[in-house]
């Protein structure tokens, strides 16, 4: 529960700090236009449906996106339209007079365009207009607000996730409100304004516009200097992104073996800058950020850098020893690697992420966190930065791939963690026939022929059992094991969205472990059929990447 609480007040927090991004800009003319008019109580239902609409909005976001099957881009692109044309309007006085007619019928929420002094509309008119800010607001409000989206587009919806919604938006719109309110109180005292409502009018919709283009352009200097690769590192003067409040680094306890190291301690290692990178062998984000870890062992390792592995299992298998030391050496692994199986040390550090970086200064404190892939370039900078290491000259940053909003997301497929609305009726820990859907919708999979469904994964129990699965994008792995004495064939049968097949290759399956099943140049709507050689093939998930 405290940790969920951090959330809540993390998220009000974040929002509130909107009020000094560029994201903000647009809106605030708006709000500021729209309370205006009306009664008093309208600035307050203004900013109530705000927070109530974005909230559900983007709590829903991931449903609605897959539902309708569109690009969040397009999405984006959408908003900053409206906000274009919203700003067009209230510039022009011709505009102003049609946009009123048309909605004033509707909902009436023109009438602010038209006039500063209008006395029509309450609380419920205003509630209608926060809703109408929200969905304008939500596509195009930034790279704090868009890490949010993604981070409950890719959960599962919690009513703690809806909480957190509902603190970012309140910490938003409460400056909002404040300048919503103090903007009518200045109306109303200075004749000035009263007089001059309609160059009023016109500053606020050029300010509309000037934001959007400044959005835009802001957009355009972020995307195009992060994907240029440089030719040297250079050390920042500060920790980026750090913790404003840091604290000291939990043990790391409860560990079932060490690998490549003797058992080591965190109160042992005071005086050395020690990156925790919990991980698990078959995931494949963590495996994407294997290279980078290993890069920064061999970098600084003699320089003062500790890096611990703690390898906490998502399935069973995982938390076998020789598992996990045969992963270890297949994929170069050199520093400590610990097996954390009963999650005590994911416990101590409240972890909830594959892959999880935590990073402790010299004192034995945590400083920096980050969650997920990316961000190599930052996560470097602050080792760097620890470590006290000077500028390099022989390094090329490399440049991370863009995860569409559209993609399919991981896909369990034992009853425990099933999605229930892309998964066929799964019958529990018993064999049962099975036979294809008719039709797959996004993200949807099916089975057929004889299988048993167990609580982690599905296991074939005949020849030719097959399943298909229909997704977006470039990349297909899978999480598979096989509980025979033998390799197990599986076909991979690669088709398009209309059923033409693209191709087909044999996957050997003969130990527990992640496979690639499809790796195709572009992104891809398409079905995947597998059809197993033998009886005896375990798949416990799906994972895809572009």
């Amino acid at each position: 529960m405290g940790t969920h609480f951090i959330n809540i007040i993390l998220g009000f927090i974040e929002g509130f700090g909107l009020i000094i991004s560029p994201c903000i800009l647009p809106i605030l003319p708006i709000f500021l236009a729209g309370s205006l008019t009306g009664s008093k109580k309208r600035p307050v239902g203004i900013i109530i449906g705000f927070t109530l609409f974005f909230s559900l909005l983007v709590f829903f976001s991931h449903q609605l996106v897959q539902y309708f099957d569109i690009d969040f881009n397009w999405v984006r692109d959408f908003g900053y339209a409206i906000l274009l044309l919203l700003g067009s309007i209230m510039l022009s006085n011709y505009l102003t007079e049609q946009f009123s007619k048309i909605t004033q019928g509707f909902t009436r929420i023109g009438n602010f365009f038209s006039t500063a002094n209008n006395s029509e509309g309450g609380f419920w008119n205003g509630l209608l207009f926060g809703c109408i800010i929200a969905i304008i607001w939500t596509p195009c409000a930034g790279p704090i607000l868009a890490a949010i989206i993604v981070q409950t587009a890719l959960q599962k919806a919690t009513f703690v996730s809806f909480l957190t919604l509902i603190a970012f938006a309140l910490g938003a719109a409460i400056p909002m409100l404040i300048i919503s309110l103090y903007g009518k109180k200045l109306i109303n005292t200075f004749t000035f304004f009263k007089t001059r409502s309609i160059i009023f009018r016109k500053f606020l919709g050029g300010l509309i516009i000037a934001s959007v283009v400044y959005m835009l352009y802001f957009e355009g200097v972020v995307v195009s200097t992060s994907v240029t690769p440089q030719t040297g590192i250079k050390t920042s003067t500060s920790l980026i992104d750090g913790l404003w409040l840091t604290y000291p680094a939990p043990p790391i306890e409860g560990i079932d073996a060490w690998i490549n190291s003797p058992p080591l301690h965190i109160k042992d290692l005071k005086g050395k800058v020690v990156l925790v990178d919990f991980w698990t062998y078959s995931c494949i984000n963590c495996l994407r950020t294997l290279p980078y870890v290993k890069d920064w062992y061999k970098r600084y390792h003699k320089q003062g850098l500790v890096i611990i592995g703690v390898h906490t299992p998502e399935f069973d298998f995982e938390k076998k020893l020789t598992n996990v030391e045969a992963a270890v050496k297949l994929y170069g692994i050199l520093y400590p690697v610990a097996l954390d199986n009963k999650y005590v040390t994911w416990s101590n550090y409240e972890n909830h992420y594959w892959p999880a970086h935590y990073l402790i200064n010299k004192k034995g404190d945590v400083v920096y966190k980050h969650f997920g892939e990316g961000d190599y370039d930052i996560t470097e900078n602050n080792i760097r930065f620890l470590l006290g290491v000077k500028d390099l000259t022989t390094f090329e940053s490399t440049q991370d791939n863009a995860v569409s909003f559209t993609q399919t997301p991981e896909t369990y497929l034992g009853y425990g963690r099933a999605d229930t609305s892309y998964s066929p009726i799964l019958i529990k820990d018993k064999t049962a026939q099975y036979h294809f859907s008719p039709k797959l919708s996004v993200n949807a999979w099916s089975l057929e022929g004889l299988w048993q469904v167990h609580e982690e994964y599905i296991s074939a129990e005949e020849v030719n059992a097959a399943l298909k699965i229909h997704f977006k994008a470039g990349k297909v792995y899978a999480v598979m094991g096989n509980n025979t004495a033998k390799p197990i064939k599986v076909k991979v049968i690669l088709s398009d969205s209309n059923g033409k097949k693209i191709k087909e290759n044999n996957v050997l399956v003969d130990k527990y472990s992640i496979y690639q099943l499809v790796a195709q140049n572009k992104f891809t709507n398409g079905y995947l059929l597998m059809i197993v050689n033998d009886p005896g093939v375990q798949l416990y998930t799906f994972t895809f990447g572009n």
